[in-house]
């Protein structure tokens, strides 16, 4: 049986500054190449109209989530935090989670673990205007820290409902167009998805 794959495409578009091609390209890719493999893709963006209703039936259907989004701000945008509030919070007690997962009568229970889509995985995909120097660097502007420690956040929104993490995908430095090889990044971005998605 088919596999699917949902991927949220997070991007908010913004004139003059960022307009979606770049993550559109990452979606498009992603949708070739897990198609070319037999998965069934099927997509949201958070910028357009969406029922909650339907969104709830997405989360669903899929047995893995592509979350496609830029960092503005050093956070996902504002529209995708919106959609999180309102479509992950009505699948509370039926499609997310039951709950923080602690009750009264098992106080050995622990915070986060009452998410109720534990057979599920995710993966992030990051546009960043960052450099990658910037990241694992003590001295860089991010502390020392990792680019999955630096969207932590994120990665709880998935965990609290009990996906399973794979491997991050970012690019870097988007801003600097010509230092940019978008068919290499392409390539890797490939190669994640594969590691991802077919090494199993």
């Amino acid at each position: 049986m088919k596999k699917t794959i949902l991927i949220i495409n997070a991007h908010q578009k913004y004139d003059g500054i960022s307009e979606g091609k770049l993550n559109k390209a990452f979606v498009d890719t992603a949708t070739a190449y897990l198609k070319e493999n037999k998965f069934n893709v099927i997509h949201t963006h958070t910028e357009q109209p969406y029922s909650i209703d339907d969104e709830l039936q997405k989360l669903v259907k899929a047995d893995f989530i592509i979350f496609q989004s830029p960092i503005y701000w050093f956070g996902v945008p504002w529209i995708t935090k919106k959609y999180f509030d309102e479509v992950w919070s009505a699948g509370y007690t039926t499609v997310t989670c039951s709950g923080d997962g602690r009750t009264r009568e098992d106080p050995s229970r622990r915070y986060g673990t009452g998410g109720l889509m534990n057979d599920k995985s995710y993966m992030l995909s990051l546009t960043y205007a960052s450099p990658k120097i910037e990241f694992d660097d003590t001295n860089g502007f991010y502390d020392g820290k990792s680019i999955d420690d630096a969207n932590i956040g994120t990665h709880k929104i998935f965990q609290f409902c009990r996906l399973q993490m794979l491997q991050t995908y970012a690019i870097y430095n988007v801003h600097k167009e010509e230092n940019l090889n978008l068919e290499k990044e392409l390539e890797i971005f490939r190669k994640t998805l594969k590691a991802n998605f077919l090494s199993n």
